[in-house]
């Protein structure tokens, strides 16, 4: 009975660990092409499938992209956004609703505020008391809105084609391996 649980806890580390490495890698492999990005459907999927073990996931994902890239304003907004994605979605789990257009509503809806929020981060860290903060803020979204279009290009089209099968995928791969 002892070795079970060790071996249930061994396979919820390796969970944790293979979901944190493939948002890594699904990142790396499309960071050269400028906000076409996997990782807001890997988290929801994440969410979705895995629950909280898909947070934890996604925070440690956070951890390695500091590691590698370094600290900036996007750390705080990683932090908050991509967890939140993971609770979104586990909610939506619960409803076991599998309507593709509420996925991909919602998924648009949560890359919209992406961007929102990215650019609130930076100038609430960066403005000075001095500076109007929607004047600073409208300037700073402005400038980023083609790459929060494409990101949000890219995510409608994921999300209406690719998150129900990858979700039939995951659960039964969670089934196969990670059922206690």
């Amino acid at each position: 009975m002892k070795n079970r649980f060790v071996l249930s806890g061994a396979k919820r580390l390796a969970l944790i660990g293979l979901l944190s490495a493939l948002l890594e890698g699904g990142k790396l492999a499309l960071c050269t092409i400028p906000n076409v990005e996997i990782v807001s459907m890997l988290c929801a999927l994440y969410g979705y499938v895995f629950g909280l073990y898909g947070v934890v996931s996604v925070i440690i994902f956070v951890g390695a992209e500091v590691l590698i890239w370094g600290m900036g304003t996007w750390v705080l907004s990683y932090l908050l956004y991509f967890p939140l994605l993971c609770f979104v979605f586990m909610g939506l789990a619960r409803t076991k609703n599998k309507n593709r257009f509420l996925f991909t509503g919602i998924a648009v809806c949560m890359t919209v505020l992406f961007g929102v929020l990215t650019s609130m981060v930076d100038v609430g860290l960066f403005s000075s008391e001095k500076i109007d903060f929607w004047k600073r803020f409208s300037i700073v979204y402005v400038r980023g809105i083609t790459f929060y279009v494409i990101q949000t290009v890219c995510n409608l089209i994921l999300f209406l084609f690719a998150f129900l099968p990858l979700e039939r995928i995951l659960t039964k791969l969670k089934r196969k391996y990670f059922s206690t």
